[in-house]
């Protein structure tokens, strides 16, 4: 299989992995159409999954993806389920409604996200994108794991993170940037997205032996929904950024977007790809469908003793051990 590339498309991947694919439930969140969720979900439907449970705040948009499923890939079903990130109340309603389903989940994408918003706090209070980002799909995939465990079948579970992790570290004593007053949306951006990585290490660590395999990724620049809360001038401080962090490999080098199809070859990549079956690449973080380098991934981003900070963080924030 392979060589894969930045300008890999999600067909060519999933083409490759299309025996993987076959017959797979797989839930993804965000995929309101126009974003990456719903073009992975439209893209791998043409592979036979048996069943794409599309988790979405907005329940209408949800159902267009399914419509577009729907003219794609008649055999699949689809399930449509209301889930705001931001409500640990109706995260919790989201996932005992996607347990009561008959369906048996072989694979979570967890792609929903935001990205550089002002400063916002979620209904429980915590900064929303790490709210959001991180908090609503560790509380989400906690609930759903005992089902999909108890079967004893091999699991998936990708977090969509993005390269902007390098812009800072979890904030373990001060996530809310001292509510707001020294709140800095890149470093909150780039917090979330550290946090997603953590997460699949962790995961990694705690359920790999149960056949659990977990990684997080990096899609690439795609112009999507995710990015209308930021002008296209305010990228300019990720250049800022670079130069007061020492990234001079980011410096002068304008954004290379890539086409949607391109942009989700990594969720189908992490999501199938049978070389991440390798217990020594479990929790890794993926790039251009290819696994990243330790030695290229700032330490507050793979380091196990982080990964466990965060569970016990994030078990605290939402009032449950798991």
């Amino acid at each position: 299989m392979g060589p894969y590339n930045a300008e890999t498309t999600a067909e060519e991947v999933a083409l490759e992995c299309q025996s993987i694919i076959a017959n797979k439930t797989i839930l993804v969140t965000g995929a309101s159409a126009g974003g990456l969720g719903a073009t992975f979900a439209t893209i791998v439907a043409k592979y036979r999954p048996a069943c794409i449970i599309l988790a979405t705040r907005d329940l209408a948009k949800a159902e267009a993806t399914a419509k577009e499923i729907a003219t794609a890939a008649p055999a699949v079903r689809t399930r449509c389920t209301e889930l705001d990130l931001a409500s640990m109340q109706q995260i919790r309603k989201a996932a005992e409604e996607i347990n009561l389903l008959d369906e048996h989940i072989d694979v979570i994408v967890n792609n929903a996200g935001i990205m550089a918003n002002l400063y916002t706090k979620t209904v429980d209070g915590i900064e929303s994108q790490f709210g959001t980002n991180h908090i609503g799909h560790f509380l989400l995939t906690n609930l759903l794991l005992p089902k999909l465990l108890s079967r004893g079948q091999p699991i998936r579970i990708v977090n969509v993170s993005s390269n902007g992790f390098r812009f800072g570290p979890v904030r373990y004593e001060d996530t809310d940037f001292g509510d707001g007053k020294t709140y800095n949306r890149w470093a909150a951006y780039a917090q979330s997205k550290s946090a997603n990585m953590l997460f699949s290490r962790a995961l990694a660590q705690r359920f790999g032996k149960q056949g659990l395999v977990s990684a997080s990724l990096h899609p690439g620049v795609i112009w999507t929904n995710i990015s209308r809360s930021v002008a296209t001038e305010d990228f300019a401080e990720l250049g800022v950024l670079d130069r007061q962090l020492g990234y001079r490999s980011h410096w002068d080098h304008p954004f290379v977007a890539k086409s949607p199809s391109q942009g989700v070859a990594t969720h189908i990549f992490a999501a199938f790809h049978p070389s991440l079956d390798s217990l020594d690449l479990n929790g890794s973080y993926l790039q251009d469908c290819g696994v990243v380098e330790l030695e290229k991934i700032q330490s507050w981003a793979r380091d196990p003793i982080d990964a466990r900070l965060l569970w016990d963080l994030s078990e605290k924030m939402v009032s449950q051990k798991f």
